[in-house]
Formats: C-alpha cells, sequence, structure tokens
C-alpha cells in the first residue's frame, strides 16, 4: 500500500524529556483524532527518534493538497484548543513541510522510517527526481525493507496561522523529502551509507547537506478509526 492520498504533510520537531510523556498522550487522544477528522485527512503516523533522541518525524497523509488549505483546517490551524496552546510552544526546532506525493510505492507505514530532506542542485532537479523514481520502485523490494515515497513541498498561499504565531513563526521547511520505511532497522541504517549516502546522493544531482534521520513508529491511525467516543 502506497501513500494514502496525493498530498502528505510531514513534519520534525524536538521534544524535551521532561515534556514527552505528556506530548504523546496529548498528540494520540486529541490531536491525531481532530486532524484526521478533518476532510481530506487520510492517515496519521507519529515516529520517534530510532537512537532514542528528542526527535520526532510526524506524517499526514492527505487525499489531495486542497486540503492542507481547507476552511475547516484552516479554522483549527487558527482556534488551537487550550491543550494544543499549552504544548506547541514545546515544538522545538519545527520543520513543517506541505507536500504533494511524486512518487510512491509500497507499505505507508512499517515499523522504522528513514527521511532525507535534500534539494536537487541547479539545473539537476529532472535527473535527480528520475533517480529517486528508479529507487521508490527498488527499495521496496528488498528484504527489510516495505516502503518508499518521494515528496516536495507547495507551501499553500495562506496567511500565518495562529499556531504558527504560538510556535514562534519560526517553523521551517525541507525542499524534497524522501522516505524509506521498513521492518528492519539496520537495512535502513546501511542505506545511509550506500544508495543514499552523502556522495550517492550528490552523484545522482542532489545539492550537499541533506539531513537524514532514522525513527520508530510510536502510533498509527486513520480516519476510519476516528469517530464518536475518541
Amino acid at each position: 500500500m502506497a501513500i494514502l492520498g496525493e498530498a502528505a504533510l510531514a513534519m520534525w520537531w524536538n521534544m524535551a524529556p521532561e515534556m514527552r510523556a505528556e506530548f504523546e498522550h496529548w498528540h494520540s487522544h486529541e490531536h491525531f483524532p481532530e486532524r484526521l477528522a478533518l476532510p481530506g485527512f487520510n492517515r496519521a503516523s507519529r515516529w520517534s527518534a530510532a537512537d532514542g533522541g528528542e526527535g520526532f518525524f510526524i506524517l499526514y497523509e492527505l487525499r489531495e493538497h486542497a486540503a492542507l488549505s481547507s476552511p475547516e483546517y484552516l479554522a483549527r490551524l487558527n482556534a488551537p484548543t487550550p491543550w494544543s496552546t499549552r504544548l506547541m510552544p514545546h515544538h522545538r526546532d519545527m520543520v513543517r513541510s506541505q507536500t504533494r506525493v511524486l512518487h510512491s510505492h509500497g507499505a505507508g507505514v512499517a515499523r522504522h522510517a528513514m527521511t532525507l530532506r535534500l534539494s536537487p542542485r541547479e539545473g539537476e532537479a529532472q535527473r535527480l527526481q528520475a533517480a529517486l523514481r528508479s529507487l521508490v520502485a527498488e527499495l521496496p523490494l528488498r528484504a527489510g525493507l516495505g516502503g518508499a515515497h518521494l515528496l516536495r513541498t507547495e507551501t499553500p498561499a495562506i496567511a500565518t496561522t495562529t499556531e504558527q504565531k504560538i510556535r514562534g513563526n519560526l517553523d521551517r521547511s525541507a525542499d524534497w523529502i524522501f522516505i524509506v520505511c521498513g521492518y528492519e532497522l539496520e537495512v535502513l541504517q546501511a542505506l545511509g551509507e550506500e544508495v543514499l549516502g552523502t556522495g550517492a546522493l550528490e552523484a545522482l544531482g542532489a545539492a550537499p547537506g541533506a539531513i537524514a534521520g532514522w525513527y520508530s513508529l510510536s502510533l498509527s491511525m486513520t480516519s476510519g478509526e476516528v469517530g464518536p467516543g475518541r
């Protein structure tokens, strides 16, 4: 199963250890259900840093890109709950990318994920996309892996939201995002030394400075699992 839809919201941030338990409680029992009740939000998943660090990776899979600027979603972004308002200042080093799904194959959710935030070198976008498209098709067939997805940021033209202001209006975004999911962390880690290593990516047309991260699944939830009584 590939990513559920034509668009995705991909986010990374750090959460201080003393806030982690409350954050995961809020995120699981208020925030995910709230978001998945919105039109076009198909699946949400939260992943924590595989090395036990402070980092999180969050992925919302969306039916279409227009879900990112729907009146219902904007209303939530501009009227956060009291619990959200209290916790959002603790989302440190936020990277928030509103994207289109360029290519996706295999499982959208597995036990572990590797994420890459990267950009093409000038004049190399077409060549890099072609190379990554080939990897999207090939990697999910490898032992230990299950899915691969290429996303490109396309930010809707909307005003700064209340949630962004609460976070200090410091959100950054990635350019392109490459995600590989798998059931063997060691296989994902090896990719960072092989086909998705710095030298290999630059040979494919990527600009220097790609940022890799490895994560383990904390929670996955679909819109069909959210209803009265949650």
